[in-house]
């Protein structure tokens, strides 16, 4: 066997395709959606992932805008530039670039976001919604392993997924959206004891522990659908996923590919979320 690869900037491409409508009827209610980014410091692996998002918001025809600030400023600096987008008009969307310098409260920043553009899905109120079965704006990460599960084709009503990870950004969202789908659900982390015992019973498994090659072949059920979210820079400088994708794909049914894989699909879907937001502000403004 030998896995089918989850191509995700060809998913991507078609959530863009899937957005030309929308931001149409938009921008012709006089509506451009707008994303802004506040990026502290001058880290060159954030502004590569600042210049991605905005390459994939002028693709779909959004207005994109960086508000830069110095590695040095306050806290209290931070909190008035958000504040400036969140009462911003032309701004549907903000994402506070991570990590954030020590000293400052990345949980205080994020959620100074308004609720109705915090696109990224960090906010506790959207988090708590998901909870509710009520999703509003949905985390990234995982509204985009959704989507590819979706483009494949893969059912997941009654089967047994796996998610090694539990943070707030993936594991826990992505479980939650994976339940509503009516899968039964384990949850995992990088120290469960005997944790190939969980993964060979996967029918779906996600891996976002950020451990380089943490799961091999012999841990995957064949025929499974492997995504894998993890991105690793190795010593010889070459990006690795958390898993080992030569043993993985010889037994996988679907496997991700680390990069072209979920990286690009988180960035679809942050375009799509600003879109939503847009299409929310706009009516509620209309109202």
């Amino acid at each position: 066997m030998t896995a089918s690869v989850l191509d995700g900037a060809a998913i991507a491409r078609q959530v863009f395709s899937g957005l030309e409508s929308r931001v149409a009827a938009l921008r012709a209610a006089g509506v451009r959606p707008g994303l802004a980014t506040v990026l502290v410091g001058d880290s060159p692996a954030s502004q590569v992932y600042v210049r991605n998002k905005q390459r994939a918001c002028e693709e779909v025809g959004l207005h994109a805008q960086v508000r830069e600030l110095p590695a040095d400023c306050s806290e209290s600096e931070l909190l008035a530039a958000v504040e400036a987008l969140n009462t911003n008009d032309a701004i549907h969307g903000i994402i506070v670039q991570l990590p954030l310098p020590r000293g400052i409260d990345s949980q205080r920043v994020l959620q100074s976001i308004a609720l109705e553009k915090d696109v990224d899905g960090f906010n506790w109120s959207n988090l708590g919604a998901l909870v509710d079965g009520h999703p509003r704006l949905v985390p990234c990460t995982p509204l985009g392993v959704m989507r590819m599960l979706d483009h494949a084709g893969i059912a997941l009503e009654g089967r047994h997924a796996v998610v090694i990870g539990r943070s707030s950004i993936v594991g826990k969202p992505l479980a939650l959206l994976l339940i509503a789908r009516g899968a039964t659900v384990t949850v995992c982390n990088s120290k469960t004891p005997d944790l190939a015992a969980y993964t060979r019973s996967a029918d779906v498994l996600v891996v976002a522990a950020g451990r380089p090659k943490l799961v091999t072949g012999d841990m995957v059920k064949p025929g499974a659908a492997v995504i894998d979210v993890g991105i690793n820079r190795m010593p010889d400088g070459k990006l690795a996923g958390d898993v080992d994708f030569e043993s993985a794909k010889a037994v996988a049914g679907w496997l991700s590919p680390v990069p072209g894989g979920v990286g690009r699909m988180t960035v679809a879907m942050l375009v799509a979320n600003t879109v939503l937001a847009a299409e929310r502000q706009s009516a509620a403004r209309c109202a």
